[in-house]
């Protein structure tokens, strides 16, 4: 056998570098059992590790309380009544913050070095839009608070 390999070495020797002989040109790994070994196993290594790291994925990798429950997550309305206290409450944040807005425009105007006449101008603009949202409520014109009646259903009563 040793002998057989040496002279192989030697005949790869002789040779031209660009061409190797034919018989070494070949390679014979092993018998056909070693194939089938092979082939299982490149088969069954992926199926194994997949199986291994992939079985009960949720214990394992969960971060307790990640997600919120599903009683804090915002719910939409779908109910005419939740709609209405949604409508109601969205407005009374909406007047709320108007409110503040006007009070600070006013602190900030008399801050400015406005005269006392200008600051009673902006309170009577403010008071003059207040009496517009009246005057549309009250009236059945379009206007504001309109869009709101006709969704409740009570438009022109």
């Amino acid at each position: 056998m040793a002998t057989r390999y040496l002279q192989r070495s030697l005949q790869a020797a002789k040779a031209p570098r660009w061409r190797l002989s034919p018989t070494l040109a070949t390679h014979h790994s092993g018998s056909a059992n070693l194939e089938v070994f092979k082939f299982g196993l490149y088969i069954m290594f992926p199926i194994g590790w997949m199986y291994y790291f992939g079985v009960n994925l949720d214990t394992r990798f969960s971060v307790p309380d990640f997600w919120p429950a599903p009683e804090t997550t915002h719910k939409i309305p779908f109910e005419r009544e939740e709609l209405k206290e949604l409508s109601e409450r969205m407005k009374a944040e909406r007047l709320e913050k108007r409110r503040r807005r006007l009070e600070r425009e006013k602190q900030s105007g008399m801050e400015d070095g406005q005269s006392g006449e200008e600051g009673r101008q902006s309170g009577a603009q403010v008071a003059v839009v207040e009496e517009r949202t009246l005057v549309a409520e009250s009236s059945k014109t379009f206007g504001v608070g309109s869009i709101d009646k006709w969704a409740r259903g009570k438009w022109r009563d």
